[in-house]
């Protein structure tokens, strides 16, 4: 069990839209994960789905069952908030019981959840400690535990992570999805980090300015966006975009060379991935290094192309470009993705 529906969900503060017509089936045991600019609304419909907060139109379905209106305690889901929100004056024990206790569950069972739990999320040397003698990484372990012990319909996840330090990010990152993957449970996760949403996600929902923009797989979403914003939102560093239009020989890019290719009828625009172009001394587009980030496996190249359009090359290994150089570049015309004057996606 653990499906969800929303259906034309808006949610108004006053003549604020924040939600303007949400629609999205989450099916049993994924793993969804929702992303997008701050402002966008993400939180806000994760609060929608946990109760804590009405839509001032559409419904909510959980397994068939409108909870529209229901209490956020009689929906069936757990929460972990990115500010692990624990009682600091009792024990990791006890506050992984509390919420159990107050359904009256016998004490034989809530022990035995808590050290169900305590053993998948390796905690069992902490129960007796207090948050307060814990490190971060192992507060949200707690918190995470607490949400399990409930046995919840799906789990919601409000930025879990964005608190802690990036090299227990990603050591938490792989903890969470080999926790689902155990679980088998429907999860939730609103994140800002796209690295996060790319390798947790079974689908992700972008979303933009109250709207959903796409919802697709990590790849799909990479390698088929639908339109300009998730073709720049996704991946990292953003897509290159240029404007141009066809032009004898190719696609006239604006402030940029003429790409020798065959754009598709009614093209305005051409991406290509930073990470899909290559040195090359004959290749089609001239430009001026602005800046070289130097990160040792890779760099990444800041550049202008002749004519003033900017651009950015993920290039393997440490190539000693520096501030000035000029370069050429290439790419495989297999690479390009093209949109319309609406900024819509053409082709497949």
């Amino acid at each position: 069990m653990g499906r969800i529906v929303l259906k034309d969900i808006r949610k108004s503060y006053g003549a604020v839209d924040v939600l303007k017509g949400i629609d999205l089936d989450i099916r049993e045991g994924e793993l969804v994960v929702f992303v997008g600019p701050s402002g966008c609304g993400k939180s806000t419909l994760l609060r929608m789905i946990a109760g804590l907060d009405r839509p001032t139109s559409g419904a909510i379905e959980i397994d068939g069952a409108d909870v529209t209106q229901r209490s956020a305690a009689d929906r069936g889901l757990a929460m972990v908030f990115q500010s692990y929100a624990l009682y600091p004056h009792m024990t990791v024990r006890a506050n992984m019981a509390f919420g159990l206790q107050n359904t009256r569950m016998p004490k034989a069972e809530i022990d035995a959840r808590i050290a169900e739990a305590a053993r998948m999320l390796e905690i069992e040397p902490l129960l007796d400690r207090r948050p307060g003698q814990l490190s971060g990484g192992q507060r949200q372990r707690v918190a995470i535990g607490r949400a399990i012990v409930r046995r919840p319909t799906a789990f919601l996840l409000d930025e879990p992570l964005s608190n802690l330090d990036a090299e227990l990010r990603v050591s938490m990152r792989a903890e969470l999805s080999a926790l689902h993957d155990r679980l088998k449970a429907t999860m939730i996760h609103v994140t800002h980090d796209q690295v996060e949403a790319m390798t947790m996600a079974d689908r992700i929902v972008v979303l933009r300015s109250g709207k959903v923009e796409q919802v697709d797989t990590p790849l799909n979403l990479y390698n088929r966006p639908g339109n300009l914003f998730v073709a720049g939102f996704i991946g990292a560093p953003g897509m290159n975009l240029w404007a141009g239009s066809a032009a004898p020989g190719g696609f006239a890019v604006q402030g940029g060379p003429v790409l020798p290719v065959a754009a598709p009828a009614g093209a305005a625009t051409v991406g290509l991935r930073p990470q899909h172009l290559v040195l090359d001394p004959v290749g089609p587009m001239a430009a001026k290094v602005a800046l070289v980030e130097a990160l040792g496996a890779e760099s990444v190249i800041h550049a202008g192309l002749d004519g003033g359009a900017p651009l950015l090359a993920v290039l393997p290994g440490q190539p000693g470009l520096v501030r000035g150089d000029t370069v050429r570049l290439g790419f495989d015309p297999a690479h390009l993705h093209w949109f319309d004057a609406q900024g819509l996606r053409i082709g497949g």
